[in-house]
């Protein structure tokens, strides 16, 4: 029986990529974005569907699973991508863009997994993976927002497994490094008109500072791990936190 599988954020990036590969291995996706002409686009090319949804809001990631359930009556992967970043110190970061992060990239994935949870316990392998950062698992200066919401996708991920795997579920977090996603060649553009370096210095010397392999990852490098995990060769690994830091965090 062919899965279907539900990624936010799949209009671009990470989870655009995350679609595509998992269309490869005969997955029907439904994308869930924000950006309606992109999304219909991405879901066009990959013969799936699309669902407009604001994850800020509750409602909005209720109608994301409904609306999967509605067009193909199951539901077996949950891959939990979008977000956002924001950047500024701590005593002049917005505090309505703080309560946005969080529901976006922490209340969300749970909404979603709470909204999921029967028919991917239906599913008897059903697969969640959520997409955090090497900010899961360690710091930087001015991403409060950010840093916070994927420390606590860490822990969510974490509970899920406990609680999924009576039933065959497993839930698993991806933590990687730098991406060339669009959010991220917008950052080294900016840097590099703030820093007078050109968009290669700032890879190398800001974006790729605690890496020991000194090049950005690829949306795809991501999405094969993605896929990895929701196959059934990976049914023993659960409340796993995978980096793919180029030893960033080995320091």
């Amino acid at each position: 029986m062919q899965r279907v599988a539900l990624v936010t954020g799949g209009a671009s990036g990470i989870g655009r990529a995350c679609a595509k590969k998992l269309t490869s291995q005969n997955v029907k996706v439904v994308i869930v974005d924000i950006d309606s002409d992109k999304g219909n686009e991405v879901a066009a090319s990959l013969d799936g569907s699309f669902v407009r949804a604001d994850l800020s809001q509750r409602s909005d990631c209720q109608l994301a699973v409904s609306e999967t359930l509605k067009r193909y009556g199951q539901l077996d992967i949950l891959i939990n991508d979008a977000g956002f970043q924001h950047i500024d110190p701590i005593a002049d970061f917005p505090e309505d863009t703080w309560d946005k992060m969080l529901a976006v990239m922490l209340t969300a994935p749970f909404l979603l997994t709470k909204y999921a949870w029967p028919y991917l316990i239906k599913s008897e392998g059903g697969r969640i993976v959520n997409i955090g950062s090497v900010h899961s698992l360690t710091a930087s200066p001015f991403k409060i927002g950010y840093v916070s919401a994927k420390h606590g996708l860490v822990g969510l991920t974490k509970v899920v497994a406990l609680e999924g795997g009576e039933h065959g579920l497993t839930c698993n977090a991806i933590c990687p490094a730098y991406v060339r996603t669009p959010l991220v060649q917008k950052q080294i553009a900016e840097q590099s008109r703030t820093l007078g370096i050109s968009p290669e210095e700032v890879e190398q010397k800001v974006f790729l500072a605690k890496t020991v392999i000194k090049k950005l990852l690829e949306p795809e490098d991501v999405a094969n791990y993605v896929a990895f995990l929701c196959s059934p060769e990976a049914w023993g690994i659960t409340g796993s936190v995978q980096a793919i830091d180029m030893a960033w965090t080995a320091h």
